[in-house]
């Protein structure tokens, strides 16, 4: 288990990795365009995108995987179950003193070295992940973010080449996640105080979608947009609501507005 600052980068990056990265901004998928963005460069499973505020209120979690919704899965166990206090990197940034400067560290660890054995069990053992190597970020404000790739037990090692290439993105990823937090922010500051934190424990999808309702669109609309079934829609929404203690739309959007008309 290991951190090192990350050195500045003179290097071109390519452009569709770039674009991979800015089209996620603000988006439930930050994390997949992430994943997209950095698969081009080099083999990884998972990603995953946390951000902590000044507050150490956790604002923004993506989780994205090349095997359909495992990392989501993954992702809400970690929320549910608190594992950002167990998480090294997470427990590591919430230590350090606020940077004059902001500050970017890569951080290695391989899932055998956490001591903690349901959270090795849950994020690395039953997942197949065999190390994760994350770009950290700490800003003078006091935010505080986690980008984190993973491979698999199938794949080989992160080498000293691997590392390179994360640390030549590593100012890219930064910016792309510290505009990707701003705009979380003000998703979840939209809605009633007492619904912000359990946005946190919706799916990516079930996100997505309150964020069509949150919008003023209809289920049928949403399901449009998202290029998917209504009933899978409506599925997403009765469990997002469930979750979130609701049960229709209009206590959503009332949420919604009594924010927008506070002093």
């Amino acid at each position: 288990m290991k951190r090192w600052r990350i050195a500045a980068s003179s290097q071109p990056i390519d452009p569709a990795v770039v674009t991979d990265l800015l089209a996620g901004i603000g988006t439930p998928q930050f994390a997949a365009h992430c994943l997209a963005a950095m698969q081009r460069v080099l083999p990884v499973t998972f990603c995953t995108v946390f951000a902590v505020g000044a507050t150490g209120r956790l604002e923004t979690v993506s989780a994205a995987s090349s095997y359909g919704s495992t990392a989501q899965r993954t992702a809400a166990r970690y929320i549910e179950q608190r594992f950002d206090r167990l998480d090294p990197h997470m427990v590591w940034l919430a230590a350090r003193a606020r940077p004059r400067q902001p500050q970017r560290w890569l951080g290695h660890h391989r899932g055998e070295e956490l001591e903690d054995a349901a959270y090795r069990a849950a994020c690395y053992g039953e997942v197949g992940i065999r190390e994760r190597a994350s770009v950290l970020m700490l800003q003078p404000t006091g935010q505080r973010a986690a980008v984190s790739f993973y491979r698999s037990l199938a794949q080989p090692e992160f080498d000293a080449d691997d590392f390179a290439q994360i640390g030549m993105h590593a100012a890219l990823m930064a910016d792309a996640a510290a505009a990707h937090g701003r705009s979380a922010v003000v998703a979840r500051d939209a809605v009633e105080p007492a619904l912000a934190p359990r946005l946190l424990s919706l799916s990516a999808r079930e996100r997505e979608v309150i964020g069509h309702l949150l919008a003023g669109r209809s289920a049928k609309e949403a399901a449009r947009e998202m290029a998917i079934e209504l009933t899978t829609v409506r599925t997403h929404q009765y469990r997002a609501f469930r979750r979130l203690g609701i049960r229709t739309q209009k206590e959503l959007l009332r949420g919604a507005a009594t924010m927008a008309t506070a002093p």
